[in-house]
């Protein structure tokens, strides 16, 4: 890996020589970022990549107008080439933005992803066997017909410097295991995978571990196999019992997107959608039952999202979104809480140092219950037990939805009485949440994330973090793939 470039103080200080003092505010960030991507697929290694990007955010306030321009030139005249063309940019808008004023906030402080065993420790050569063994525990059957196993793992380094004062340096580290297998059999194919890509965190080498990476390749070959001989899983309302892994993708898509202030205004109508939430709503709504308790949360240790500042250098701190049911406070940074007039949270965010931050997903949590797993199982008389999501449907507000899961559990009269293969389930988003009648407690709550959430134009792809507890739901409309 490269020398960290925010370590160097030259560039610190000509980053600060480069803002300009006559305007209303200005702000340049640095991102530093360094990744190593490994795969071995079928037992065999593929091509070994790294990617290395650098570069530099000019931000301008001034008159009423606002201008960005980035760069990928680090030198004096670089940097004075982008700051004035921001400074263009903040001209041409002069009069025209839907809010004028810069950023409040003059931080200083720092963040680091809690490392507890430095990624450089684990050679490459162990690494690549790490995987080589992994490959060889997925592909135990001949119906066992694509496996793969792969490692990423991700440095980033930020350095924000404004005019008003701020110096905020930030220092993640990203570890993102996989693993996959596809069986098949006839017409019939399955697919298991660890976790859909939900396993990932901030952290070290110890993250493999948090995941129990090493563990898991077996149990993923044979439940694949076992869905090949599972009966599809049945249609008819009944309960749905979520495993934390699939709470993933709901919590991201029925309240995560739901929530962002930017799109509640409108702003990625043509794009990404609006949302069925309205302003009025905010502190009245009943968004789910009272067991329903969300949080943003950037303070979790290792958690996909965590951070100490927003991208606009706003302190980021935890915050309830929705409590006991009742919607309380939207997912949006500064500007578009000052647009709306709406509470929010530090949550602008950008995807790399050519984009500008937008409110985003960062850790959005369901909050742990009372309840254990087998507790909820036990109350169940006719449902089932949904595990990691492998397909989703929802319209442009975020409202009506249809998400499939990759493995299902049947659950009568109490217990687990057997596998079923492609399960799906279908809901509206207030209801569903509404008919929350179960949420385990703190010993099924894990801490996950998404990795490629997109978003805006030009599109920025983000990682989202996510945890929850099994989670039990009433009255949904569940149905097999393959009626």
């Amino acid at each position: 890996m490269t020398d960290l470039l925010i370590e160097s103080s030259q560039l610190e200080e000509l980053l600060r020589q480069a803002l300009p003092t006559d305007v209303d505010y200005a702000s340049a960030r640095l991102v530093d970022e360094r990744s190593e991507h490994l795969s071995v697929r079928q037992n065999k290694l593929e091509p070994i990549f790294n990617d290395f990007d650098t570069g530099v955010m000019i931000s301008i306030w001034d008159g009423g107008g606002l201008g960005y321009a980035a760069t990928a030139d680090l030198s004096a005249s670089g940097l004075a080439a982008a700051v004035a063309q921001a400074r263009h940019w903040a001209s041409v808008t002069a009069g025209a933005m839907v809010t004028t004023a810069p950023p409040s906030e003059h931080a200083v402080g720092t963040y680091a992803s809690p490392v507890e065993v430095d990624w450089d420790t684990l050679p490459l050569t162990d690494r690549l066997e790490l995987l080589q063994q992994q490959s060889r525990l997925l592909g135990i059957d001949e119906r066992i017909v694509d496996w793969r196993a792969s490692l990423v793992r991700r440095e980033v380094d930020q350095l924000l410097v404004t005019s008003g004062g701020a110096r905020i340096e930030q220092r993640f580290r990203f570890v993102y295991p996989s693993l996959r297998a596809t069986a098949n059999e006839g017409a019939n194919t399955q697919i298991r995978t660890f976790g859909g890509h939900a396993f990932c965190g901030q952290g070290g080498a110890e993250v493999l571990g948090r995941y129990g990476f090493g563990d898991a390749a077996s149990q993923i070959a044979e439940q694949a196999l076992e869905l090949l001989t599972a009966p599809n899983c049945p249609t008819e309302t009944m309960d749905l019992l979520l495993a934390p892994d699939q709470m993933v993708l709901q919590i991201h898509e029925s309240i995560g997107h739901p929530l962002e202030l930017d799109r509640i205004l409108g702003d990625e109508r043509n794009y990404a959608g609006t949302s069925f939430v309205t302003p009025e709503m905010f502190g009245s709504f009943q968004y789910g039952s009272e067991l329903l308790n969300v949080t943003f949360d950037p303070t979790v240790p290792g958690q996909l999202a965590s951070y100490g500042f927003d991208d606009d250098g706003t302190p980021a701190v935890r915050q309830h979104l929705i409590d006991n049911g009742i919607l309380v406070r939207g997912l949006g940074g500064d500007v578009s809480q000052a647009r709306s007039g709406l509470p929010g949270v530090a949550n602008s965010r950008a995807s790399g140092w050519n984009r500008p931050p937008i409110d985003r997903m960062a850790n959005l949590n369901v909050e742990p219950g009372e309840s254990t797993v087998e507790e909820l199982i036990g109350s169940i008389e006719d449902g089932v037990y949904l595990h990691t999501n492998n397909s989703w449907s929802i319209d442009d507000s975020r409202n009506k939805f249809q998400f499939s899961c990759e493995f299902g559990q049947r659950i009568e009269n109490g217990e687990i009485t057997g596998t079923v293969r492609n399960p799906s389930y279908r809901g509206i988003s207030r209801t569903f949440w509404r008919n929350l009648k179960g949420v385990a407690d703190a010993n099924s709550f894990t801490v996950m994330g998404t990795p490629n959430c997109g978003k805006g134009e030009l599109n920025q792809m983000v990682g989202t973090g996510h945890a929850s507890p099994a989670c039990l739901f009433g009255d949904v409309e569940v149905f097999g793939g393959e009626e």
